[in-house]
């Protein structure tokens, strides 16, 4: 249960604590991480409410969540401490799930088996904002996990968290030096790797209610490499009409092969 309410400003950390959570040593040291503005703080809330461990709002600001510590700070030490350039006014301090680090998938009945039949392989995508936009969109069709290179941006850090719309506790995550490990794991387990290619065939058919799938897409600029692209069982290109415009960005790419994929 989340811990009950203290009385106001009795946060036991000083202002530049919340000004580490911005970088990613910073988070692994504190075990912490922050989810500001009103909605997306609303969401882990009332999903993950054991996450939350403490709410901090400017000045004059109604105790939105009575049943967690509060701290008031003024409108200036607020814009000091939060990474946004327009700032809400609210944000939480949210328990980090240092799992996302470690090198093995979640556990399912006794064996490495992730709770859901679809994964968000995601290599080298180095753009907090794709990031975060492609594991809302993940989570919001029902995809199980995602797996980050760590090339690929922290998906804790504030810009990426706020491109989840507070979603990012949604689904598990890892981000580990061993993520092509895990892939091979998961296509042993009969998992279909298709590869979002350039280069690829235009045969969406392939998505079609399709079992136990990894999705992979590559970095912006250079997309997926040859490792993975060796990897795959099939490589697709979306029908676009290259003569207007040649790609498309990741997070649209990825938002259309996933509606794709939910399709029964």
């Amino acid at each position: 249960m989340p811990p009950t309410s203290h009385s106001e400003n009795t946060s036991p950390h000083p202002l530049k604590y919340y000004r580490k959570l911005a970088t990613l040593k910073g988070r692994l040291e504190a075990g912490t991480f922050v989810i500001e503005g009103e909605r997306a703080v609303r969401q882990v809330v009332e999903n993950r409410p054991d996450a939350v461990l403490e709410i901090v709002t400017i000045e004059d600001t109604p105790a939105l969540y009575p049943r967690y510590p509060q701290r008031t700070v003024t409108e200036g030490q607020f814009r000091h401490i939060t990474s946004s350039k327009t700032p809400q006014g609210v944000l939480a301090v949210v328990r980090l799930p240092l799992e996302t680090y470690s090198d093995n998938l979640p556990e399912k009945a006794g064996r490495l088996l992730p709770d859901g039949p679809r994964v968000l392989f995601l290599e080298d995508i180095q753009d907090p904002g794709n990031v975060g936009t492609l594991i809302r969109t993940a989570a919001a069709f029902n995809f199980s996990g995602v797996i980050l290179t760590e090339k690929s941006a922290d998906p804790f850090s504030p810009k990426c968290v706020q491109s989840t719309a507070g979603s990012v506790l949604s689904l598990w995550l890892r981000r580990t030096k061993d993520c092509m490990g895990m892939v091979k794991e998961l296509k042993e387990q009969g998992y279909f790797l298709l590869a979002a290619d350039l280069a690829g065939k235009e045969d969406t058919t392939i998505l079609t209610g399709r079992h136990k799938l990894i999705l992979a897409l590559g970095n912006e600029a250079s997309g997926l490499t040859d490792e993975v692209l060796k990897m795959a069982d099939y490589r697709l290109r979306l029908p676009t009409v290259r003569e207007k415009a040649e790609s498309l960005n990741v997070a649209a790419c990825g938002a259309i092969l996933m509606y794709l994929t939910s399709r029964k």
